[in-house]
């Protein structure tokens, strides 16, 4: 194999999910025969504090407290922004139109207006990259998951469940943070901020909705202020959203969850699809376990011969590009985080192949007409069809079209 290449990377976003990619980056050495090596030149954030945790990492280069400044620096080659969602239209557009590749955090702008704007940049220039982050059906047992389902594996699908479910506001008692204001997160709530993650994979085997029917939860509607007193969180907690898909001439049922306030879920993706030939089920709960369920008949078993089984498969630490960990030893998220960057970075050099890879753009846009058609769902108590034409200036209150009632 040939010597592999150096990507630059830059960050904007010196929080949580900034310091992972980072971690993640230096672990780039268990990945095998990867073309490319990245390293973090650049970090940028409006609290000089946030910069500290960076200082150690010695190929940072670029400390700044105004994001332009990181795009302004020619070493730079690709950037990752995790930032409010009201900021992502014009610091996505900015990096994009500054002629630097972008991993971008969901959902992709905070409405679709957003998305669309942030589309219109992409195509406005040449050569653009962008994907957007969506780490969580990077955990091998998931990539076995989607693997068997597009293989035709559960036959003929009968109906499908794609989830991701946390517990992070079951504290009555924390703190308002911007998550929970409509004016930061957007008005799609909850599923601004998770559903991505569950709808990666449904949209990566083309299961678009042709209609659907929402029900959205605003469970907590006051939290502490800083000073204590209560004030509003004005955004959904929980979403769950019926759909219908239309494949191979026939359709079917689509549930999708996504939820903060889940008792007894930590931090949890499933996906559970069955079908006229069997089932497949994988949950982050449980990561070294994927579960198949067959009905071919077996005689050496007498009387079970024909009968239904649930096989627990045991899954290893390989997803999508290899790494020197042996295949015996278990995955977590650190892990799923460093496999979608080698995604990106694969795609980005077209290393990737056939591989599983970052969201799209377009598949990011998506979400957006369905989150939009979740809220008129919920307004109206009806079943809509989403609206995946292009809109110049997107409404959520008009961009989805109702078709009945529930």
């Amino acid at each position: 194999m040939t010597a592999p290449r150096f990507v630059n990377v830059g960050i904007v976003g010196g929080g949580l999910m900034g310091r992972e990619i980072a971690a993640a980056l230096r672990r780039w050495p268990a990945l095998i025969d990867h073309p490319v090596v990245p390293r973090l030149t650049a970090i940028a954030d409006i609290n000089p504090l946030a910069l500290d945790w960076f200082r150690s990492i010695d190929t940072v280069e670029t400390f700044a407290t105004d994001y332009r400044d990181l795009l302004a620096d020619p070493n730079v080659d690709v950037v990752y922004i995790a930032v409010r969602h009201d900021l992502h239209e014009q610091l996505y557009t900015d990096t994009i139109r500054a002629g630097k590749h972008l991993l971008a955090e969901k959902p992709f702008g905070i409405d679709p207006s957003a998305a669309d704007a942030i589309l219109s940049a992409i195509d406005a220039t040449p050569g653009s990259f962008v994907r957007v982050s969506s780490e969580m059906p990077f955990f091998p047992g998931a990539q076995a998951a989607f693997a068997h389902i597009r293989s035709g594996g559960i036959g003929r699908v009968i109906e499908a469940t794609s989830s991701f479910l946390h517990s992070s506001d079951f504290d009555l008692d924390k703190p308002v943070n911007w998550k929970r204001q409509v004016r930061f997160n957007g008005r799609a709530g909850v599923m601004n901020d998770l559903g991505l993650h569950a709808w990666h994979v449904p949209l990566r085997l083309g299961w678009v909705p042709q209609r659907l029917y929402a029900v959205l939860q605003d469970l907590v509607p006051f939290r502490p202020g800083p000073d204590g007193t209560l004030v509003p969180c004005d955004t959904w907690e929980n979403a769950r959203i019926l759909a219908t898909v239309a494949q191979d001439g026939y359709e079917f049922p689509l549930t999708v969850d996504t939820k903060r306030i889940d008792p007894g879920q930590k931090n949890t993706w499933s996906l559970t699809v069955t079908g006229l030939d069997g089932a497949v089920s994988f949950s982050t709960a449980h990561p070294t376990t994927l579960r198949v369920l067959t009905r071919e008949t077996q005689p050496a078993l007498g009387p079970l011969a024909a009968e239904q089984r649930w096989q627990h498969v045991q899954v290893g630490s390989q997803s999508v590009w290899p790494t020197v960990t042996g295949g015996i030893f278990e995955t977590g998220f650190s892990d799923t985080i460093l496999q979608m960057w080698a995604s990106f970075l694969a795609e980005r050099d077209g290393a990737l192949g056939g591989g599983f890879g970052c969201v799209t753009p377009e598949e990011a846009w998506s979400t957006h007409r369905i989150y939009a058609a979740a809220l008129a769902s919920h307004a109206g108590q009806s079943v809509v069809a989403p609206d995946f034409a292009p809109l110049a200036k997107a409404d959520v209150a008009t961009s989805a079209t109702t078709t009945g009632t529930a």
